[in-house]
C-alpha cells in the first residue's frame, strides 16, 4: 500500500485555561496544533502519514518531541523545527458559554517560502491551521499555492485576531482576505470570523468561492457546522461543472460540554481527514462534528487521540 503524506502547518501552544468556575484551578496542557494532531490521528485513513511543518521554541522542544512520539501516524522521525525564541503560550479565560479571552506570549516566527518550499515537494496534501496567526505571511501562502499542486485545507481562525502589546487577542477583519482565499482549496471559519468579512453570509461565501475555494466550512459551536461547496473539478468540489452550489447545515450531537478549547481544531482535522479518504462532505462533516463534541467533554490535548478513537468505536 502506497503511503501518502499530509503536511501539517500550525503552532504548538502551551495553554493555561481558566474555566467559568473561579474556584477551580486552571488547566495547563498542550494546545494549539496538538488538538488538530489528535483529530488527524483518530481520523486519517490508514495509508496516510502526518508530516509536521511546525516550529517550536527551544524552551519546550523536548516536551514537543515527547508529544510527537505518542502519535502512531506521525512520519518516522517526525519532529518540530526548533527555534531560539520562547515558545508560544496562551492564557484562556472563559466568561460564559463558549466566549473567552486569549492572551498570547512568545515569538515563534512564521515560515518563509525559502524555508517551507523544500519541505512540501514530496507531500500529497497540506493542512494549514492558523493557531497564532503568524504561521506564514501572505507571500508564503501564495508561493505555496503556485508551487504545490495537491489539495490545501486552511483553518483561517487566528488570521482574524490582532496582537496588541498586552497580548490580548482582538477579533478584527483580515486585510487582503480575497488574496488569502485564493491560496486554498478548502477554508474553515467560525461565524464570528464570517461576520468580519461581510454582514451577508451568502456574500462572504460567494467571495470565497469566487477566489477558487472549493469548500467553505463554517463552524457554529454547539449547533454544528454549515458548508458551501462549489461544483466542478476542485479537490473538494462536488458534482459536475455547471451543477448548483451545494449547502447544508450539519447538526452536532448534544453533549455536556466541559471545555470547548480546541473544538474547531479537532473539527478541521477530522473533516480534512475524511475528505482525503473520499467521504462525501455531509458524512465527513458529521464525523468532524462528533469528534469536536467529544473533545468538548474533555480537558487538554495530551492523550486525546485514543479518547477520540474510543468515541468513534462507541458511536
Amino acid at each position: 500500500m502506497a503511503v501518502k503524506r499530509l503536511g501539517v502547518v500550525g503552532s504548538l501552544v502551551w495553554d493555561v485555561i481558566y474555566g467559568r468556575d473561579v474556584r477551580e484551578a486552571p488547566i495547563e496542557e498542550w494546545g494549539g496544533i496538538a488538538y488538530a494532531l489528535a483529530g488527524l490521528e483518530a481520523s486519517l485513513p490508514d495509508d496516510w502519514q502526518i508530516v509536521p511543518l511546525i516550529k517550536v521554541g527551544r524552551d519546550l522542544s523536548r516536551e514537543a518531541e515527547q508529544l510527537f512520539r505518542s502519535y502512531r501516524r506521525m512520519i518516522p522521525g517526525g519532529r518540530c523545527a526548533e527555534v531560539t525564541v520562547p515558545n508560544n503560550r496562551v492564557t484562556l479565560r472563559y466568561a460564559e458559554g463558549e466566549r473567552r479571552t486569549e492572551r498570547m506570549s512568545g515569538g515563534v516566527p512564521g515560515w518563509s517560502w525559502a524555508e517551507l518550499g523544500p519541505l512540501v515537494r514530496d507531500l500529497d496534501a497540506v493542512y494549514v491551521n492558523f493557531i497564532s496567526g503568524f504561521e506564514m505571511p501572505l507571500g508564503t501562502a501564495q508561493a505555496l499555492r503556485q508551487a504545490f499542486h495537491g489539495p490545501i485545507y486552511a483553518d483561517l481562525h487566528s488570521l482574524f485576531f490582532g496582537m496588541p502589546p498586552d497580548g490580548v487577542r482582538v477579533l478584527r477583519p483580515v486585510e487582503n482576505v480575497r488574496q488569502w482565499f485564493s491560496c486554498f482549496d478548502a477554508v474553515q471559519l467560525n461565524e464570528d470570523e464570517m461576520r468580519q468579512i461581510s454582514t451577508d453570509p451568502l456574500g462572504a461565501a460567494a467571495e470565497a468561492l469566487g477566489q477558487g475555494v472549493s469548500l467553505l466550512a463554517v463552524t457554529l459551536g454547539s449547533r454544528g457546522a454549515v458548508y458551501v461547496q462549489a461544483s466542478g473539478t476542485g479537490p473538494f468540489a462536488g458534482g459536475s461543472p455547471g451543477d448548483p452550489v451545494r449547502t447544508a447545515l450539519i447538526e452536532a450531537p448534544r453533549v455536556g460540554a466541559i471545555d470547548p478549547t480546541g473544538c474547531g481544531d479537532i473539527f478541521g482535522a477530522a473533516l480534512v481527514s475524511r475528505l482525503l479518504a473520499g467521504d462525501p462532505v455531509d458524512a465527513a462533516m458529521g464525523h468532524a462534528n462528533r469528534l469536536a463534541a467529544r473533545n468538548a467533554s474533555l480537558h487538554g490535548a495530551s492523550g486525546l487521540a485514543p479518547l477520540l478513537q474510543g468515541a468513534l468505536v462507541s458511536a
